[in-house]
């Protein structure tokens, strides 16, 4: 068993130091996977193969925004929009630039949301998706302004919008600047409905903070990914403030979709089938308005 590797592995570099000198066995890191919800132990190769979910218990563990483009949309259907926008520093957050930079050369990213058109299954959209790798996919100027222009451009095409959301909340770094993303974001999706066109959003984990409570909560269809964390404040904070226990499943995309804030829970093998399913019945047939 795989987990018998880890197992003799770490016995014999713990009770025998002197013999791990002679004969240490070196485990690439990216060799094995070990889930860190069942500690289930799967080959890379596999898990990679299976878009990163557990064999054994279903652990959807999180993706960047680059796989996720390439698990949903159609090879070669994507044109990105706003590649180039950066962050400024609106408060004069202390060393604010110096981490956008790191992250930027860590992620490939220039701030946590891709934006752009493309097809799945031949139906068009406009999509936009989230990477908690950059700051925890917290929404700043960018993201927000990168969100509300996807809406608008779909307005004026006549496109439907997906939006893989993903996030710790607002971005602290950038003050009641990143507060105003939400009223703004929200209102480029009120614009985009007036025009009488469809809004998917797709929660994954965690959902949570001021993108919780602006454009993530208000999709005509809301999807979620098993067992994903979504809410506004935090488990603490909420049962400090009401002073009650909350149930333990309480903010998981099961009890939200149990209580109606979710119309449906997609596995991920299954969510490009049924985003395609979603914009067919929509009138979505493959050629853009």
């Amino acid at each position: 068993m795989l987990e018998d590797l880890f197992k003799t592995v770490k016995s014999r570099f713990d009770t025998d130091p002197e013999h791990s000198k002679k004969s240490k066995v070196s485990i690439p890191s990216d060799l094995l996977f070990k889930c860190p919800r069942c500690g289930h132990v799967m080959f890379m190769e596999d898990f990679v193969g299976a878009n990163k979910v557990c064999s054994e218990c279903n652990y959807h563990a999180r993706l960047s925004a680059r796989e996720r483009l390439n698990i949903t949309i159609d090879k070669g259907s994507f044109v990105e929009y706003d590649a180039d926008m950066v962050s400024a520093n609106p408060i004069s957050f202390e060393n604010y630039e110096k981490k956008i930079e790191a992250l930027q050369k860590k992620t490939g990213l220039k701030d946590a949301v891709i934006t752009g058109e493309c097809t799945i299954k031949t139906k068009p959209c406009v999509i936009a998706v989230m990477d908690s790798r950059f700051m925890m996919a917290s929404m700043g100027s960018v993201v927000g302004e990168k969100i509300s222009r996807a809406f608008e451009r779909a307005a004026e095409k006549g496109l439907p919008v997906v939006i893989f959301t993903a996030s710790g909340g607002a971005r602290m770094q950038e003050g009641i600047v990143s507060l105003m993303q939400m009223a703004k974001t929200s209102a480029a999706v009120a614009r985009h409905s007036d025009a009488g066109l469809l809004y998917i959003t797709v929660l994954t984990d965690p959902t949570t903070g001021g993108v919780t409570a602006s454009f993530a909560s208000i999709g005509d269809i809301i999807l979620a990914e098993p067992k994903v964390l979504v809410g506004f404040a935090g488990r603490r904070v909420i049962e400090g403030t009401i002073k009650q226990r909350l149930p333990d499943d309480f903010q998981s995309a099961e009890f939200l979709l149990q209580h109606g804030f979710v119309d449906m829970i997609v596995e991920r093998q299954n969510m490009r089938r049924t985003l395609s399913k979603l914009l067919r019945h929509h009138g979505y047939v493959g050629t853009s308005k």
